[in-house]
């Protein structure tokens, strides 16, 4: 086959890729990131403490990770169906991708939030703070270079995912090297899919880890700007009460 002939497919076959890898991800971030929250606030000790509810989320997460992917899509097959009206092409792959990736990305969030210094949940507690206060100005904010870790982590995983969708019709890169590489024996077709995805994976990578880093510096060390958030929000307080006395 010939690279005229290759590169028309393997255009169409890269576009597949990035919607699937793209609104899956999208939607196991939206899901994933309260839900993992959730676990920690819910732990034992946290602001949340059910312990039952904790080990039914626990429990659910757990399930949904040691799935492998490609029992998954065939067990989901009847819901895909009822959401896509389809279970072939890479808008029905959206699905599996979807819930496959929500429980990871959970427990990725779930360690991520586990890291925030403790001091600063109390610091934002003593000063009248609830519960959503300290996940919204608190937690997540103190996570994010860990997050964004996270979400690199968890594309890189859904682009694999996605791949293995090929196998059963999911369209996408891996569907081309199975049907063209695999079955029709053009390893170099398969051998250009396998590039595409490496350096795919690679810039995912770098720009993730650049970005966390990034994020990293600009708190500055030890989290001094929540610090100097929560002094600032203090001195006002500070000062009224000094005028009523």
């Amino acid at each position: 086959m010939t690279w005229s002939q290759m590169q028309p497919l393997l255009e169409q076959a890269s576009w597949e890729t990035l919607i699937m890898v793209g609104w899956s991800t999208l939607i196991a971030v939206v899901a994933g990131l309260p839900l993992g929250v959730l676990l920690v606030l819910t732990d034992r000790g946290g602001l949340l403490q059910n312990v039952v509810l904790n080990k039914v989320i626990g429990q659910v997460v757990n399930i949904g990770r040691s799935m492998p992917f490609i029992i998954l899509m065939v067990a989901l097959m009847s819901f895909t169906r009822w959401v896509t009206g389809t279970t072939i092409g890479s808008e029905a792959a959206i699905v599996p991708l979807a819930i496959g990736g929500i429980p990871f990305f959970a427990r990725l969030v779930e360690t991520a939030v586990r890291e925030v210094d403790g001091g600063l949940v109390e610091a934002v507690q003593s000063m009248g703070g609830n519960t959503w206060t300290i996940v919204r100005k608190v937690l997540v904010p103190e996570a994010l270079p860990s997050l964004i870790a996270s979400t690199t982590t968890t594309v890189i995983a859904l682009i694999g995912y996605s791949a293995m969708a090929g196998t059963v019709g999911g369209g996408g890169l891996g569907d081309l090297a199975v049907r063209y590489g695999y079955q029709r024996f053009e390893p170099g077709f398969m051998w250009i899919t396998v590039a595409l995805l490496a350096v795919a994976i690679s810039i995912i990578q770098f720009a993730g880890d650049y970005a966390a880093r990034a994020l990293h510096r600009r708190g500055g060390q030890g989290g001094a700007g929540p610090r100097l958030r929560l002094l600032r929000a203090k001195e006002p307080v500070a000062a009224d009460v000094g005028k009523v006395a």
